[in-house]
């Protein structure tokens, strides 16, 4: 079940829920009795690593692509 951070404008705290993302948008109330919250956006952490790590940038400059390939365009 998703975790959700949610900060009270009443006393300042900062607290999770888990529930299910239906309800999601619902409204939560403070551990402390506020019901005057808001729910925070959160970053995702994915563990594992199925994809390829980026290129290491190439010695001597230029990196490149943009819209003509790393040329001098003008």
């Amino acid at each position: 079940m998703p975790r959700y951070e949610y900060r009270c404008r009443t006393c300042g705290d900062t607290f999770e829920l888990s529930r299910p993302m239906a309800e999601s948008a619902a409204p939560a109330d403070c551990p402390a009795g506020h019901d005057d919250t808001v729910k925070l956006l959160s970053t995702v952490a994915v563990g594992g690593s199925s994809a390829a790590p980026a290129p290491a940038p190439r010695a001597g400059g230029g990196g490149g692509g943009g819209c003509c390939g790393g040329g001098s365009c003008g």
